[in-house]
């Protein structure tokens, strides 16, 4: 039985490399307060909504299967709750059994197996009921094939036929061995046979002639024989307990990807709730190839923000059709890393087939995406911070590809404006060239304003909004870059708060 709901054709693969600068991503991209909310306890989900976050799918058409099973999901919540509950209790039925599968003996194993598979059908008929009853409600691609193939395989008749071998295999009638008869008389093939069903009536059974047989009565001090009729009943029932035990554990493996699968959309579920409660706006993207260059949304904002904060946050609305460099100027805390951290957010979302956190979202796929912010000083003091800042972006040039994207917070600033300027240059322009679409944060007016000078049509400037007061409205505008980034504002207000406190 395959659950197929994360990929069409194939199951999420749990052994998969995360891919190259997945702790910077997290770490820049502030991910673990977002995943901490599509966990909501649940380390389980944690891991499964982390793997499915990072690991970006590169293809519209699979996003677009994502994106309706996770409509589906927001729909009928209860009901996908339900499945995942169901798959954890298939799980734990395997603790409540005895010996496992891993006993030496046939008949422990089969036992075990047997018990098992009881527990299973018990939560297998749950599973069905659920189906049955709540199908019809739901549209997916992915959620009407996953419904069909239950529908299709756990039938009645299946419950029965696994209940009568089931009721078989406890042998309250004694077990019928048949073997072959090897070199030198060995015994050898030996297998559990099922007897003939004779129905026959009560005067029958009195009266009718019994065939002809052979016994022999073990006596019960014989613990030779007892051990060599031991060996004959193992030999028996190895070929039928290792096929039991397979059974069991197909559906054990059935019930384990069907939670991992489900893991994602129960996260999906837990962030939806949070961010309804705070009252901000979700979205699904419109995907677009990854050789188109656009970002054209209204009301983006930094999700993570606002789960912290649990209130409405700053959105904003930009159009970047077209554009293969967005530089970001303006003054300091004015919103222009918060901004950087949402476009980051919102494009791992989208490329995990989940909502994204706008009122309208476009964008390509990117085949990457790649964060450079500043970092502190190496605690080893083996180099300075300009270096490692290097080191990181030659790092990083080895794992990018043609339409790869790449956020850059305050990158080369460590050094001089000068040197820091034209190293930028030199490294925004190579990406550009390759294909690359770059975001850039940065207060180095010399870097910003040589490429405003180009007037080119790839180019977008943003700034972040300033009032004539010096009031930071946290929103982010077209506009060119200024040789200030309005330090003096900060520092009049925190010395100003400082006489303010010291006079009272």
């Amino acid at each position: 039985m395959k659950v197929f709901l994360m990929f069409r054709n194939r199951d999420f693969d749990l052994e998969q490399q995360l891919p190259p600068f997945a702790d910077d991503l997290v770490q820049d991209l502030e991910l673990n307060i977002i995943l901490n909310a599509m966990s909501n306890g649940d380390e389980f989900v944690f891991n499964i909504s982390k793997r499915a976050l990072l690991s970006s799918i590169n293809s519209a058409e699979m996003l677009l299967y994502r994106q309706n099973i996770i409509k589906d999901c927001l729909k009928n919540p209860s009901t996908v709750r339900n499945l995942y509950s169901i798959a954890i209790e298939g799980i734990e039925q395997e603790k409540k059994t005895y010996f496992g599968f891993f006993s030496k003996y046939p008949d422990a194993i089969l036992h075990s197996a047997m018990e098992l598979l009881h527990l299973f059908i018990s939560t297998l008929r749950k599973l069905r009921k659920i189906v049955d009853d709540e199908s019809s409600k739901f549209e997916s691609e992915g959620f009407k094939r996953f419904f069909k193939m239950i529908q299709t395989e756990l039938t009645d008749e299946y419950f029965e036929m696994i209940e009568e071998h089931l009721k078989y295999l406890e042998f309250k009638s004694g077990m019928l061995i048949g073997v072959n008869l090897g070199t030198g008389n060995k015994g050898e093939n030996y297998m559990i046979l099922k007897p003939n069903e004779k129905k026959e009536g009560f005067l029958d059974h009195i009266f009718s002639k019994k065939e002809e047989s052979y016994t022999f009565v073990i006596n019960d001090r014989d613990e030779r024989g007892a051990e060599a009729l031991g060996q004959i009943k193992d030999k028996a029932t190895n070929s039928v307990a290792n096929a039991i035990a397979q059974s069991a554990d197909h559906i054990l493996n059935f019930f384990k990807i069907m939670r991992v699968e489900l893991a994602f959309y129960v996260g999906s579920l837990n962030l939806y709730d949070q961010i309804t409660k705070i009252g901000e706006p979700i979205c699904f993207p419109d995907v677009k190839p990854s050789d188109d260059r656009i970002h054209d949304f209204e009301d983006l904002y930094d999700i993570s923000l606002a789960l912290v904060k649990k209130e409405k946050v700053i959105g904003n609305e930009i159009n970047a059709e077209g554009k293969a460099l967005i530089m970001i100027t303006g003054a300091n805390q004015g919103g222009k890393s918060t901004f950087l951290r949402s476009i980051g957010i919102a494009q791992l979302m989208m490329q995990a087939g989940l909502f994204v956190p706008a009122q309208r979202f476009s964008a390509n796929i990117s085949n990457g995406i790649f964060t450079h912010y500043k970092r502190e000083e190496d605690k080893k003091m083996d180099s300075g911070k300009f270096d490692e800042e290097l080191k990181r972006m030659d790092k990083i040039v080895n794992y990018l590809k043609s339409d790869s994207m790449v956020l850059f917070n305050e990158s080369f600033s460590a050094t001089n404006e000068r040197e820091g300027s034209e190293i930028a240059r030199q490294i925004i322009s190579a990406l550009i060239e390759k294909n690359i679409k770059v975001f850039f944060v940065t207060h180095m007016y010399e870097l910003a304003h040589e490429f405003y000078k180009n007037k080119s049509d790839d180019f977008l400037f943003l700034r972040a909004e300033r009032s004539e007061n010096g009031n930071r409205t946290f929103k982010i505008l077209n506009g060119e870059p200024l040789q200030t980034s309005y330090g003096v504002d900060l520092y009049k207000k925190i010395f100003a708060d400082q006489r303010s406190s010291i006079e009272v």
